[in-house]
């Protein structure tokens, strides 16, 4: 290998790995936010049967109903927010975890996995906030939406803020932390652990470093979609437990379903309202007798009422079954396969762009 040969393969000074990946990360998630919007109106949908089916008719139905910007796009604002600083973090404490590891002589397979896990854990305190605010906005779509009742209708990003932090407390921003995390830390770790060895055996296969913008591509997009297709359903207990509706929580709506419930003043022998809202009407498991055999159709999205990832597991199995699990995986293994392949596509490309224009002492000495 010449010395440029050399230089190339060291790895990159962690100030490029920090800006390549917010920029690579933030460029990826905005490309694919409708589609993220998509899946999360397949896993949050309390409608009976549910409006939003296949992954087609479901894109279609929100862009012809409710369009681009309030619709696919809902929820864009904090998304960009939470994007950057939190992929800024996530990439450079991935490649100061991942050199000291190998450093020490651990397996490279578990210093990938590893790494993934501390990357993520570091940038989720700016992410979580930012999903939290992304989801309720994008399964409530525009103001005042007429073509579908999440239980939720915030005027915008702001207005979302001061209706959670004042109706539910600062800590609301950070509902389903738990439930983030154990999606997150098991995606980022399968995700990293896919791609390294995925470069890896395409470094093998063409005999250079330079493996061209195909296999740059592709294997940046099976790492991210085989990642995101194995924790769909950690994904879909986050979405439940962060766009789940709470008492006095999702503003004029919510408030008026509760003061009708105290007007009836009808309580239970527990002292709860006996009035059921709109939304606990719609999580009922209706029973359909239309056909021959009678069979129970696929319920909407039963409130969880719980913190616990495995708990909300085992609900959702009880109510829905295996494929409650699954809910929305064609986008979300769509959404990460292609999000992964451009995210770290750019990456790449703007690390060998920033080593041209911000070279290191050793390149500077090679000039």
């Amino acid at each position: 290998m010449s010395e440029d040969g050399e230089l190339e393969g060291r790895p990159p000074p962690y100030l490029h790995a920090m800006i390549a990946g917010g920029l690579g990360g933030t460029s990826g998630d905005m490309l694919m936010h409708s589609m993220d919007t998509v899946k999360t109106r397949q896993q949050g949908d309390p409608h009976v049967p549910p409006k939003y089916t296949s992954l087609g008719s479901s894109y279609y139905k929100i862009f012809r109903q409710e369009g681009v910007r309030r619709g696919l796009y809902g929820g864009w604002l904090p998304a960009l927010l939470g994007s950057f600083p939190g992929t800024v973090l996530f990439f450079g404490t991935y490649e100061f975890s991942k050199r000291h590891m190998l450093e020490y002589g651990v397996q490279q397979h578990l210093a990938y996995l590893a790494s993934g896990f501390l990357g993520d854990f570091a940038a989720s305190i700016v992410y979580v906030p930012s999903e939290v605010l992304k989801t309720r906005l994008q399964l409530q779509g525009r103001h005042n939406n007429p073509y579908f009742k999440s239980g939720y209708n915030y005027k915008g990003t702001a207005d979302a803020v001061r209706v959670i932090v004042r109706n539910e407390g600062f800590s609301a921003l950070f509902h389903g932390y738990k439930a983030t995390l154990g999606r997150d830390l098991p995606f980022s770790a399968l995700q990293f652990m896919f791609y390294e060895q995925g470069q890896s055996w395409a470094h093998r296969w063409v005999g250079s470093r330079d493996i061209g913008w195909q296999l740059e591509l592709l294997t940046g997009a099976a790492a991210g979609g085989l990642a995101g297709t194995m924790t769909c359903p950690l994904d879909v207990v986050k979405t439940r437990l962060q766009t789940q509706v709470h008492p006095d929580a999702a503003g004029p709506a919510a408030e008026l379903s509760n003061s009708a419930a105290k007007q009836s003043g009808k309580k239970d022998g527990h002292g709860k309202p006996a009035v059921e809202s709109a939304t606990q009407k719609l999580q009922k498991r209706l029973i359909s007798t239309s056909s021959p055999s009678t069979h129970t159709p696929r319920p909407g999205a039963v409130a969880l009422h719980t913190s616990s990832v495995v708990t909300g597991l085992k609900i959702i199995y009880k109510t829905e079954g295996f494929g409650g699990w699954f809910r929305g995986v064609g986008p979300r293994a769509v959404w990460t396969s292609i999000q992964s392949g451009c995210m770290l596509f750019l990456y790449q490309s703007i690390l060998r762009k920033l080593d041209v224009y911000m070279p290191t002492e050793e390149r500077r000495e090679l000039v």
